[in-house]
């Protein structure tokens, strides 16, 4: 499993728990020049449920997102897409 899998995998995990429609749950990698972009996509009814709370939940994942490829030594980014 490549280290690009590896963020995408941990991303739709997180996502999948979080949302009513588990199936809905998009994951796309976009390789950027100094970032690889992981570009997430729920059911429009499932949006306030990932971004959660002020955003709370997003910026949970986007932590953990930041420790995993930081151990990977790399640099990612979490953009949730309506």
């Amino acid at each position: 499993m490549t280290e690009n899998e590896e963020l995408k995998e941990l991303v739709s995990f997180i996502a999948r728990a979080l949302v009513d429609d588990p199936e809905d749950v998009q994951v796309d990698v976009v390789d950027g020049d100094d970032a690889v972009v992981l570009e997430l996509t729920v059911a429009e009814s499932d949006l306030g449920k990932v971004i959660g709370k002020d955003g709370r939940t997003a910026r949970a994942m986007r932590a953990l997102l930041s420790a995993t490829s930081a151990r990977l030594r790399k640099r990612a980014i979490l953009d949730i897409l309506e």
